[in-house]
């Protein structure tokens, strides 16, 4: 897709994922019945007939995350870089989010929270659009993705002990699939396949090349 494309402006966006895109879900975080929309099975097929159904989505632990789309000229998308310490996911690019916690009131709130906690993003900045069916990963988690516009050049403080740095990606890059490439990873003694972008120097994969692979499919 052309980076000049008039849809990929700030109004352009937001009517494109309003139009198409469920409500934002209302009710406690985890207390709707989720609906998968990709998952980190998706290109293995053998583990996907024993993991991806109604049972394992409602034993999931619910999840969200923000994907914070910049209102540039041309959009642009803000991922973080995840310290090299931590003992889960060290040195990934992710979105920020986390697990849903009990006074959240809906997935938006869990995301608004952890993307405050994680890169100080004022959450009334922050303008929802909508939010993508759950990503499913082979952790166990049923991800909410939750698309919000926010101003560029806001002021972010990020919790270095979580957040290495942060960066923006242009959006008609990551919603063009044929930047999106298969990879393969022996994980736990078994092999995986998943989807990755490789941008400028970074590798974006895993859940988070997933979830954006959804949201093209969705969108675009």
């Amino acid at each position: 897709m052309s980076a000049d494309s008039p849809r990929f402006t700030p109004s352009a966006f937001r009517d494109r994922a309003r139009a198409v895109l469920p409500p934002l879900r209302s009710g406690p975080a985890g207390g709707f019945e989720p609906v998968a929309g990709a998952s980190d099975f998706d290109l293995n097929p053998d583990l996907a007939a024993r993991n991806v159904s109604a049972d394992a989505l409602r034993a999931a632990r619910p999840a969200a995350v923000l994907i914070p789309a910049i209102a540039r000229p041309v959009v642009t998308l803000l991922f973080t870089l995840r310290t090299e310490h931590l003992s889960a996911h060290a040195g990934q690019i992710a979105f920020p989010g986390g697990k849903c916690e009990p006074q959240d009131a809906d997935p938006l709130a869990t995301a608004l929270r952890e993307t405050h906690e994680e890169i100080g993003l004022d959450p009334a900045l922050v303008e929802p659009v909508g939010s993508l069916d759950c990503y499913l990963t082979g952790t166990g988690f049923c991800i909410t993705p939750v698309i919000g516009l926010v101003p560029p050049d806001v002021p972010l403080t990020l919790d270095r002990n979580e957040v290495a740095e942060t960066f923006e990606v242009p959006l008609p890059f990551l919603m063009d699939l044929s930047n999106y490439q298969r990879h393969t990873r022996t994980i736990a003694g078994v092999e995986r396949h998943f989807y990755a972008i490789p941008f400028g120097g970074r590798f974006i994969w895993g859940a988070t090349a997933g979830i954006l692979r959804h949201m093209c499919q969705r969108i675009f």
